[in-house]
């Protein structure tokens, strides 16, 4: 639905693509690896209807192009300062998800002028855990492993088996359906059989992960978050970074709203869209507003 009201804009000689649609109080969506604006699902129209929603493809992703180059959390964040200025809006509210996470606390701390309030979901930058597939991306070679577990044949023949997997597992009691979570990670991780992509997501990934983990925290920057109005939800049954990285913050930052989804995956916006959408108005509305 949204694909075919992209915007675009010329930034540094590389086209930026990006949602803009609604009006009110700006939000932008930041999302993570090998994401795009369609990693939020329902919730650009359902923000659309109250706020001014902005959804960009980072360099690297989606529809955007992907050059070669600097994909570090600071480069990312100079795109949306520039993509800000770009359509006059001088500050916002800003919700990241894993890698965006990341990315719109690096904003926060280079241009704070620009956030009026902070939603990280599952975010990157607030602990050393992170998946085994992230750190395998880290290792020399990968790319060559990537575009084979992302073909269609690989997809094809695991698709079966999870399908038949989950038919047999629904006798027993549990989700016969995969998460939307686990659908969305297969979907976006499909995409890294395009070199470009692959290029783009490995940079992304080498520029924050290493063999032990994450290699880039956001804890030296907490206290200047105190006085930000700030939300973080998490997936209980997130794998890909786990919800007890919020704590990091929530200790440091005891403001702050903390919403754990118990049932949802590493996409909380996709599992419990209307749970997400009720939490991140209420955090818009009485915290940012009020």
């Amino acid at each position: 639905m949204v694909s075919d009201e992209l915007e675009s804009v010329v930034l540094h000689g590389d086209v930026l693509r990006f949602v803009d649609v609604g009006s009110g109080p700006p939000v932008v969506l930041v999302h993570g690896l090998l994401g795009s604006h369609e990693s939020w699902g329902p919730q650009i129209g359902n923000l659309s209807e109250k706020y001014r929603v902005i959804a960009p493809d980072l360099f690297g992703h989606g529809q955007s192009d992907k050059p070669p180059g600097d994909y570090s959390l600071s480069s990312h964040a100079a795109t949306l300062r520039d993509l800000m200025e770009h359509l006059g809006i001088a500050s916002a509210s800003f919700v990241g998800h894993s890698l965006g996470g990341g990315i719109v606390m690096q904003l926060t701390y280079l241009f704070p002028e620009r956030v009026a309030g902070l939603c990280l979901v599952g975010s990157g930058g607030l602990g050393p855990e992170v998946s085994l597939l992230l750190k395998a991306a880290t290792l020399p070679g990968s790319e060559l492993v990537l575009p084979v577990l992302a073909s269609d044949w690989v997809r094809r023949n695991t698709e079966g088996v999870l399908d038949q997997l989950g038919r047999h597992l629904g006798r027993f009691g549990f989700p016969a359906q995969p998460s939307r979570s686990a659908a969305e990670t297969w979907r976006t991780f499909k995409t890294v059989s395009d070199k470009p992509t692959r290029d783009a997501f490995l940079a992304s990934t080498r520029a924050v992960v290493g063999l032990r983990g994450q290699t880039v925290s956001a804890a030296q920057h907490f206290p200047r978050f105190e006085s930000l109005p700030s939300l973080l939800v998490w997936g209980g049954k997130d794998r890909m970074i786990p919800a007890s990285h919020a704590d990091n913050l929530r200790r440091v930052v005891p403001r702050s709203r903390v919403e754990i989804f118990p049932r949802a995956g590493h996409f909380p916006q996709l599992d419990e869209p209307e749970l997400f959408f009720r939490v991140l108005d209420r955090f818009l509305e009485e915290d940012v507003a009020g």
